[in-house]
């Protein structure tokens, strides 16, 4: 939902867009993937990047990517869950900037989200302007990238308050963490968005079981 709304902010400021979608061998990754093309249909993007790593499967240490592990069903604890794919944005970050040099953009956007997020590392503003100055220090010097983080300061209510506004279709974004065809309701990533629509006073339209 959050790199969904990003997508559609950056189109209403003038920006073309390059979809870049990874499969990395997350539980949802099948309905992540459909869930990018709908969207893509959404816009209007024709220009697409779907990047499969098996990096993550090999490296464990996540209920995301390691199935031996259980997705969290309790509520938000205290500290770095472990839903937290080590260094997963740095990675993708830096595999965008590969992209976005070749194809001569100038910006890349993520939908991360500081303060209504799981408590993510690599979700904080202050580690997204560093990975910004390390893409720049790192490539040609005719490369001049910007990474937007327009919603890193919203609230989850806010962010289903801003799709509504600019008509996002919610029905093609997907949250859950261990479902495909129904999200389950009760992990991090479903009460963090189930909350954000019950503040917000809209009915969120995916299926839950």
């Amino acid at each position: 939902m959050d790199s969904t709304l990003s997508a559609y902010m950056m189109q209403q400021d003038g920006y073309e867009i390059i979809g870049v979608h990874f499969n990395y061998e997350q539980r949802t990754q099948k309905k992540e993937l459909e869930c990018f093309h709908q969207i893509c249909d959404d816009l209007g993007v024709v220009n697409k990047y779907i990047l499969d790593l098996d990096f993550f499967k090999h490296l464990g240490a996540s209920a995301l990517t390691d199935k031996n592990i259980e997705v969290p069903t309790i509520g938000i604890q205290e500290g770095i869950p472990i839903t937290y794919v080590p260094f997963r944005n740095g990675i993708f970050l830096s595999m965008a900037a590969a992209i976005a040099e070749k194809e001569g953009a100038e910006v890349i956007a993520i939908g991360v989200v500081e303060e209504d997020s799981s408590g993510y590392p690599d979700c904080r503003e202050s580690y997204i302007k560093s990975m910004q100055e390390s893409m720049n220090l790192g490539t040609k010097d005719t490369t001049k990238i910007e990474i937007k983080i327009p919603l890193v300061h919203l609230q989850k209510s806010q962010i289903v308050q801003k799709s509504i506004e600019l008509s996002v279709p919610l029905n093609h974004t997907w949250s859950c963490y261990k479902n495909e065809e129904s999200a389950c309701g009760i992990c991090d990533s479903c009460r963090l968005r189930l909350n954000g629509f019950k503040l917000a006073q809209v009915q969120d339209p995916i299926p839950y079981e």
